[in-house]
């Protein structure tokens, strides 16, 4: 079953937000996990697209933004889909960990093995975090919590 960890910040900044996605997904590739990060707007998709090239000196995380109209899944171990649900690799059934920024529980979410939603201080965004840490206890997933 999937398992679900919130990252609440204390912060209301956008940057810090997509800053912590970054550094999730960074780990995560780091041990040899795939990553598909969901954003809340196209808009997002990019800043996260230059994020991953700096948001730490040193760091480099092989990354790409997708379409819905992608046929293959690319090869980059960090995807980034605004309005594309991800595609099944061809060789493999790799549905490692789900990063959701975005304000609802993506269709595909139990897919994955593990999915990390970053919650920040924003007013309308923390109560949408709420909504979504109750469809998740109310359908008995595992729950964890991270003050960041």
């Amino acid at each position: 079953m999937t398992s679900i960890d919130f990252y609440i910040l204390r912060s209301t900044s956008d940057d810090a937000r997509l800053e912590l996605a970054c550094r999730i997904a960074e780990k995560a590739m780091l041990r040899e996990q795939h990553v598909f990060i969901c954003p809340a707007s196209q808009a997002e998709a990019r800043r996260l697209d230059e994020l991953l090239w700096t948001f730490s000196q040193g760091s480099f995380v092989p990354h790409r933004v997708v379409t819905s109209e992608e046929q293959e899944q690319p090869p980059e171990p960090v995807l980034i889909g605004h309005g594309a649900a991800p595609m099944k690799e061809p060789l493999t059934d790799r549905w490692d960990v789900l990063i959701n920024l975005s304000s609802d529980v993506p269709e595909f979410f139990s897919r994955y093995t593990r999915v990390a939603e970053v919650v920040d201080s924003e007013e309308q965004r923390r109560e949408r975090g709420r909504e979504r840490y109750r469809y998740y206890r109310d359908r008995g997933y595992t729950l964890n919590t991270h003050q960041v």
